[in-house]
């Protein structure tokens, strides 16, 4: 299938442990991310208020300039209080190793991965480097230093 011009051309290795598991897909044609399966030989089960690293037997190779975001998936997060606990993950385009998810039980039951969950999203985005450019005294603002709630409750 050729790539249009929104796509953006990813390599992507499926490792042994993810054989005969799909690739990362869109569920549907307007979904930001992709949906990241377990690849999991043996099913795991997470008791409350543990978390694992689980494996999703691919990797890829993101080209420079963008960034890989692993974010919960709702259903899970809803129904069973598991979510991604380092939320959101940050795959870096020079990183070749499987993608792990660090997912955590928050719910009150234990509950089981098993092998072609689909356990997290993976989004895609551009990420900017920046140059510093260190002064005496930054512009004014109406906010100013206001912090943590100093726009309202």
């Amino acid at each position: 299938m050729p790539v249009s011009a929104i796509e953006l051309s990813v390599p992507i290795t499926r490792l042994p442990h993810g054989a005969g598991l799909e690739l990362p897909r869109y569920a549907t044609p307007a979904s930001a991310g992709l949906d990241l399966l377990a690849a999991v030989d043996v099913d795991m089960t997470l008791p409350p208020q543990n978390r694992a690293l689980v494996p999703t037997g691919i990797s890829i190779a993101l080209p420079p300039g963008y960034e890989g975001q692993i974010r919960p998936r709702s259903g899970l997060a809803l129904k069973h209080g598991v979510t991604v606990l380092n939320s959101p993950g940050t795959i870096d385009a020079d990183y070749r190793g499987e993608i792990g998810v660090v997912l955590i039980n928050l719910g009150t039951a234990p509950f089981t991965v098993t092998r072609g969950l689909r356990i997290a999203q993976f989004v895609v985005a551009a990420v900017r480097r920046i140059a510093w450019q260190e002064v005496a005294d930054l512009p004014t603002t109406a906010r100013g230093t206001g912090g943590f709630g100093s726009t309202g409750t």
